[in-house]
């Protein structure tokens, strides 16, 4: 036996002693009482520790790749420094987050505006990001991309970062020149999978045909879930030439790769599928009314429909959704006699038989789907009719979706109606889809209602969903126009208690956050 186990035998010994008592273990063993023995082991675990002869060091890392990209301004990076340092409001009593800007809630905006100005990360704040990209998925993105190469290689080294091998785009200058051939294809063959998902990216955006033939090259060989990753790469510049590499991909072995193709497919208009699943919707729905599918055959299956439907859904149901929802929209204009979308979706069909919301949902999904905004205005309806009343659903989720199709300003102008209409309550999955900074009608609309409900002396808590969205939306001119709400104003009679103190603290930190917003965006812009 070793010295060094020796050593440790004693100080086990002395340990186990202390824990249980001389008492209880078998044998001889060391006398004393427990704070003596561990007072004995610790001299023990000094002395073992002291003498432990220092192993052969490993061979040093290669140094990081270079990132040409450049660096912050010297603000932007003591900006990042503070965000990635910063903690959530510390709430105060009742819950109340107090008057100070949550900086975490912050730290998406610096990512998305310093990519947008082609930033790499600081060197030294780069473990931080890895850090913050761990904790939060919703950063990954962004982060991996300002870490660049220097974020991969820390990556390979420390298995508390392992993630970012495989969960986004390396970024950076690492990525080889689009148009070099052979360095696409090295990296294509012998990259990690962020590499590789990054290089397919870049090459798709450049050269759509091009991504395609590098992906065939090793499709065969490529696990599952990795295809399915490669396949989604093909809703950038999705066009009618992939058509038969997504038709061959039906017959995949991975049902989520045939079930994304077959969504692919369906958003192709010209496509064979598409032509396949408007001939079976056209059998079932038309001017006379609904007659769903009987069963779901063996085409149907291939084409992507799921036989079994979940819990609470018929069959037929089900199967008459998945086909309506991937037919090409411009099939119904014939079938309904010429009608256009706002006709055909007016239409009584089949309402005795209770089919008009299974159907209308299916036109939601295919507008989405298809990015037909013509359809989409015809589902949304008017934004002041009441939310119920909608002609394609009552769903705030699914009329997010529609909106989204929409051109930024006519998407804007509709939920600054439907806010003006119907307040906020009913907004906020609206106001997510709209595009950052709320300026023009939609800022002035959301500033108007939120100084409607603190006069109405509403119960504010019920608005603090709003309140953090609109800190991290709002046009920070809108700040000037806030600034009056800022005092404690008094309560109306009939109001929560404490209401006007809330409001006064909540509006307090919309303002701060917005001129908090405006600087750091004005310190991320170029020096020279």
């Amino acid at each position: 036996m070793s010295k060094a186990d020796e050593g440790y035998g004693e100080w086990e010994e002395l340990v186990g002693a202390a824990l249980l008592g001389t008492d209880r273990r078998r044998g001889a063993g060391p006398a004393g009482s427990p704070e003596a023995l561990l007072d004995a082991a610790a001299v023990h675990a000094v002395r073992r520790r002291a003498g432990l002869r220092p192993a052969a060091a490993g061979p040093r890392p290669e140094p990081a790749p270079g990132d040409p990209r450049p660096a912050p301004p010297e603000a932007a990076r003591r900006r990042l420094a503070q965000l990635l340092a910063g903690r959530t409001g510390v709430a105060g009593r009742g819950g109340r987050r107090g008057a100070a800007p949550d900086l975490t809630e912050l730290l998406p905006q610096w990512l998305a505006a310093a990519g947008r100005y082609g930033y790499r990360a600081p060197a030294a704040l780069v473990p931080a990001l890895l850090d913050a990209a761990r904790a939060r998925t919703d950063l990954r993105p962004q982060a991996l991309a300002l870490a660049g190469t220097r974020g991969l290689w820390l990556a390979r080294l420390n298995p508390d970062w392992r993630f970012a091998l495989r969960g986004g785009a390396g970024g950076g200058g690492g990525m080889p020149d689009v148009t070099d051939r052979a360095a696409v294809e090295r990296l294509w063959q012998e990259g990690l999978f962020a590499e590789r998902v990054a290089l397919l990216g870049a090459v798709r955006i450049h050269d759509a045909a091009a991504a395609l033939e590098l992906m065939a090259t090793t499709w065969t060989a490529e696990r599952a879930e990795d295809r399915l990753m490669f396949l989604d790469s093909l809703r950038v510049g999705l066009s009618d030439a992939d058509e038969p590499f997504l038709e061959a991909a039906l017959d995949d072995r991975s049902r989520n790769v045939r079930a994304t193709a077959a969504e692919l497919l369906s958003a192709l208009p010209q496509s064979a599928l598409a032509g396949r699943m408007a001939e079976r919707a056209l059998a079932c729905v038309g001017p006379e009314g609904v007659t769903p599918p009987a069963e779901c055959d063996a085409g149907m299956l291939r084409d992507g429909v799921v036989r079994q439907p979940p819990a609470g859904r018929g069959e037929r149901a089900w199967w008459l959704g998945q086909l309506v929802e991937a037919a090409p929209l411009s099939c119904w204009r014939e079938r309904f006699g010429g009608l256009g979308p706002e006709e055909i979706v007016a239409l009584p069909v089949a309402a005795g038989e209770g089919w008009t919301e299974e159907l209308h949902a299916a036109w939601c999904r295919a507008a989405v789907r298809q990015r037909d905004p013509q359809w989409s205005r015809a589902l949304l309806g008017p934004p002041t009719a009441p939310p119920a009343a909608a002609p394609g659903t009552a769903s705030l989720a699914e009329r997010a979706k529609l909106l989204e199709t929409l051109p930024d300003a006519e998407r804007a102008q509709w939920v600054a109606q439907f806010v003006r209409a119907h307040g906020l309550s009913e907004a906020f999955q609206l106001l997510g889809v709209c595009v950052v900074p709320w300026a023009g009608a939609l800022g002035r609309a959301v500033v108007d209602a939120l100084d409607i409900a603190r006069e109405a002396g509403s119960y504010p808590w019920s608005f603090s969903g709003v309140m953090g969205l609109a800190e991290r939306c709002l046009d920070p001119a809108e700040a000037g126009r806030l600034e009056a709400l800022t005092a404690t104003a008094e309560e109306p009679p009939d109001a929560v208690p404490g209401a006007a103190a809330y409001w006064a603290e909540a509006f307090q930190r919309l303002v701060a956050t917005l001129r908090l917003r405006e600087a750091m965006l004005a310190e991320l812009a170029p020096t020279t």
